[in-house]
């Protein structure tokens, strides 16, 4: 199961915070009152931002498990602070594609933030019917969509800024996003369409929403890490073209270094409830 380290998801967390819909967490709430729910369970919760995220937009008196298999972040998890919305937080270690996915059972609402494109669609059916058995609902945040741009800053206004190998680099980016991470072949950009999918064949309601990147200067460190995880995810799955790669990486990294640059990197959040939550 791929791992990501602590430093990276420190970096991202403002970025995400930023993108994420803010309608879906409003009609959660909403469900979440009706139903008496009280039990959430986060799925490769990393350094637990998304209960810094949901628990203040959730009502009081929420338990959560937080799971993920990385023993770092386990440690890390079971020292946090829970907003005052939480009455208990459990950190659980557990590789999800290993070790299935009976922690679900015990969930009023199961929860991930930037886990599905990991992930294959037998996982995802599993859980689905994980889902559907307990009822529960199902929140999951910043599912990357494939989707990417540039904007440039001039005397005449903002522009698109179209690299000649953007959309080779790209292209190639989102093939390496279909490798499998763990849990079988990788649905990458189709993954929130996929989710809601089956959500809705299994007799849920679904809602699904852009949470794009929009990253700018203050975004720096980010956007030059993003470059270069682009790069070498284009190099590792087509070597040949690694020269190719390098000279485009060089001219994003100088473009980002002049400043007055957008980026935007599309991610979709999608909120699926039961059929009589709502």
């Amino acid at each position: 199961m791929e791992t990501f380290d602590a430093d990276w998801l420190t970096l991202r967390e403002a970025a995400d915070r930023r993108a994420r819909d803010e309608t879906l967490p409003e009609r959660l709430c909403a469900a979440w009152r009706r139903r008496g729910w009280s039990r959430v369970v986060d799925l490769g919760s990393g350094t637990g931002a998304n209960l810094r995220y949901l628990a203040p937009r959730l009502p009081s008196g929420q338990r959560w498990t937080l799971v993920d298999h990385d023993p770092r972040h386990v440690d890390r998890l079971k020292r946090l602070e829970a907003p005052p919305e939480v009455d208990a937080v459990a950190a659980v270690p557990r590789d999800l594609a290993a070790d299935g996915l009976a922690v679900v059972d015990d969930a009023d609402l199961v929860t991930a933030s930037a886990l599905l494109d990991l992930v294959s669609e037998s996982w995802l059916a599993e859980l689905v019917n994980r889902c559907v058995d307990t009822a529960c609902g199902a929140y999951f945040a910043l599912t990357c969509d494939g989707r990417m741009q540039w904007m440039t800053e001039s005397a005449a206004g903002w522009r698109v800024d179209e690299d000649p190998d953007d959309g080779f680099v790209w292209s190639i980016f989102n093939r390496h996003q279909r490798i499998d991470k763990g849990f079988g072949p990788a649905l990458g950009p189709t993954a929130a369409v996929s989710a809601a999918r089956l959500f809705h064949e299994a007799g849920y309601r679904t809602w699904l929403a852009s949470s794009a990147w929009r990253l700018d200067a203050g975004d720096r460190r980010l956007a030059d890490q993003l470059v270069e995880g682009w790069a070498e995810a284009a190099a590792d799955l087509r070597p040949e073209h690694a020269a190719r790669v390098e000279a485009w990486a060089l001219r994003r990294w100088d473009a980002l270094s002049r400043g007055g640059f957008q980026v935007t990197v599309g991610h979709r959040d999608l909120l699926a409830l039961p059929g009589d939550a709502e």
